[in-house]
C-alpha cells in the first residue's frame, strides 16, 4: 500500500507543473518508464485534487474520498489520476474491492506519468494477491517489470505465491529460481518456495537438495532441521536422517514429543536403543513426552531392545496398568521369565489371563514353562494342557505335556 509521504510526493509533482522525466538529449532506446512524461492535472480537477490531498494528510480519508468522488475529469489523464488516488485510499481504508476497480481504471488508462504509472500497476497486482484473484495478478507484475525494466526478486516472489496458489509447480519452480539468482542475501522464502514446489510433485530428492542448501545459510531455523531430517526419512536414507536429528536435538532444535519419538525411534533402530531409552525417560520426566500406555510402551519397547530386561518388565508392567492390558501383562511376563524372574512372571502372566488376551493359549504356555523351572509340576501339567486346547499353542504346549510327566514321575509328583 503506497504511504503518505509516497502519496506526497507523488501529487506535489503533479500540483506543482509539468516535470519531465526523460532528458532532451536521450538515447535511442529508453525503458518504458523513462518516455513516459509527467503532467499535471487539469485546472478544475487540480482543485479537487488539491483539497482531497489535503484532508488526507490532515487524517480525514473518508473527506478526501467524498472530494474526488465530486470531481468531473474533462480528459482521460484527469480521470485516471484522480482513479488513482481513490484506489490509494480506498486501499488504506481495507476496501480492497473498490480499490481494485479504481487501480484497474487507471491501470487499463495506461496514460499516467512513468512513476506514477509503475507505482499503481504494483499496487494493483498486489491488491489482486489480496483478493486471490492470482491469475490476473501475474500479467501485471509481468508488466510492471517490462514498464520499469527492473527485475526484482520481491516480485518474482509474489508471482510465485499466484502460481502456488494455482497449484502450476513448475512455474513456482521458474520464478522462485529467478528471485533468488537475483535477491542480494538470502531469501527464505523463495526457497521454501521451492521446497514446496517440489514437495508438492512429490519430487523429494529435489526437496531434500533445496534443503541442502537452506539449513546451512539458515541454520538457527530450527523447522528447517526437522524438515531436512523428515525428508532424508520420506526419502529412506536413515542413516542421515538420524545424524540430523541428533544434530538438531543436541542444538536444543526438537521441541515437540513427536520430533523427540522419531529421534529415539531412529537410535533404537541403529543400534543405540539405551540412549533412546535414556533421552525418552528425560522428556517423559520433564513432562514434554506424556506418560500413558503408549508412550510407556514405546519405552518399555527402547529397554527390551537393549536388553534391560528388569527396566524394560518394570515398564511394562507400568504401562498394562494403566487399561487393565492383557497383552502388555503377557510381555511382561515373557520378558520377566527371560530374566529367570519366574515368580513374577507367574503373577504377570495370571494377570495377564484376568484381563483377556486373544490367545490365552500364549499366556497358559508360559505360565507352564515358568511353573516348570519352579518345578512345581503339577501346575505347569495344568497349564500345558490348557496350553494344547488353543489351536496357536496346541503343537508347543503338546510337545512339553510328555516331558513335565516324566519329570513329574522323576520327582514322585502326582498330576
Amino acid at each position: 500500500m503506497t504511504k503518505i509521504n509516497s502519496i506526497a510526493a507523488a501529487l506535489l509533482l503533479c500540483l506543482g507543473g509539468s516535470v519531465a522525466v526523460v532528458p532532451a538529449a536521450a538515447a535511442a532506446e529508453k525503458c518504458p518508464i523513462e518516455k513516459r512524461k509527467s503532467k499535471a492535472v487539469g485546472q478544475s480537477a487540480s482543485k479537487k485534487v488539491q483539497k482531497s490531498f489535503e484532508a488526507y494528510t490532515e487524517g480525514n480519508v473518508d473527506e478526501a474520498i467524498a472530494i474526488l468522488l465530486e470531481a468531473n475529469p474533462k480528459n482521460d489523464f484527469d480521470k485516471a489520476y484522480i482513479d488513482r488516488m481513490l484506489g490509494n485510499f480506498y486501499a488504506e481504508k481495507g476496501q480492497m474491492g473498490t480499490a481494485v476497480k479504481y487501480l484497474k481504471s487507471a491501470v487499463n488508462a495506461d496514460i499516467l506519468g512513468g512513476v506514477d504509472h509503475a507505482q499503481t500497476l504494483r499496487l494493483y497486482a498486489d491488491l489482486l494477491i489480496g483478493e486471490k484473484k492470482f491469475k490476473e495478478s501475474i500479467p501485471m507484475y509481468y508488466q510492471w517489470m517490462e514498464f520499469t525494466c527492473k527485475e526484482d526478486p520481491q516480485v518474482y516472489k509474489r508471482i510465485g505465491i499466484a502460481y502456488s496458489e494455482q497449484k502450476e509447480w513448475d512455474k513456482v519452480l521458474e520464478v522462485a529460481n529467478k528471485g533468488i539468482t537475483l535477491s542480494e542475501k538470502p531469501d527464505k522464502g523463495l526457497y521454501q518456495m521451492k521446497l514446496t514446489a517440489y514437495f508438492n510433485q512429490k519430487k523429494y530428492k529435489q526437496a531434500v537438495e533445496v534443503l541442502e542448501v537452506m539449513v546451512p545459510i539458515f541454520p538457527d531455523d530450527k523447522r528447517l532441521w526437522v524438515q531436512l531430517a523428515q525428508f532424508y526419512l520420506m526419502t529412506e536414507d536413515y542413516t542421515k536422517s538420524l545424524a540430523t536429528y541428533d544434530l538438531a536435538y543436541m542444538n536444543g532444535f526438537l521441541e515437540t514429543a513427536g520430533n523427540i519419538t522419531r529421534l529415539t525411534q531412529l537410535l533404537a533402530q541403529n543400534g543405540s536403543p539405551y540412549r533412546a531409552a535414556q533421552i525418552y525417560t528425560k522428556h517423559m520426566k520433564s513432562g514434554l513426552i506424556k506418560e500413558d500406555e503408549k508412550s510407556l510402551t514405546t519405552l518399555a519397547g527402547f529397554y527390551h531392545n537393549a536388553k534391560e530386561l528388569k527396566s524394560a518388565a518394570k515398564t511394562y508392567g507400568k504401562a498394562a496398568a494403566i487399561n487393565n492390558s492383557g497383552k502388555l501383562y503377557l510381555r511382561q511376563g515373557r520378558i520377566l521369565s527371560l530374566d529367570g524372574q519366574h515368580k513374577a512372571a507367574i503373577t504377570a502372566l495370571k494377570k495377564a489371563l484376568d484381563a483377556g488376551v486373544k490367545s490365552p493359549g500364549e499366556a497358559q504356555f508360559e505360565l507352564a514353562l515358568a511353573y516348570l523351572n519352579q518345578k512345581q509340576y503339577k501346575s505347569a501339567y495344568k497349564y500345558a494342557k490348557l496350553a494344547a486346547n488353543d489351536k496357536k499353542t496346541a503343537r508347543s504346549a503338546k510337545s512339553y505335556l510328555a516331558y513335565i510327566k516324566e519329570k513329574a514321575r522323576v520327582h514322585n509328583v502326582t498330576l
